[in-house]
């Protein structure tokens, strides 16, 4: 399990307007980008290796990941 002590939560450039449900993002661990629902601080968290995370979001973004 990552420890996430200290992580920077900010809300994803991705989330939209939505009434708050959003994804937060920590990007300042080393090592670990954590990812976790904005309606609950308390719950889990996914952590993906940097390189994971970029390739994800590069998914996104190319539109190459769909449902």
């Amino acid at each position: 399990m990552t420890d996430l002590t200290g992580a920077v939560w900010r809300k994803s450039t991705r989330s939209g307007d939505n009434g708050g449900d959003c994804v937060e993002v920590a990007t300042n661990l080393p090592g670990v980008v954590a990812v976790r629902d904005s309606k609950d601080d308390a719950g889990p968290a996914l952590a993906f290796d940097p390189t994971a995370w970029q390739a994800f979001v590069i998914g996104v973004e190319s539109g190459g990941l769909t449902r």
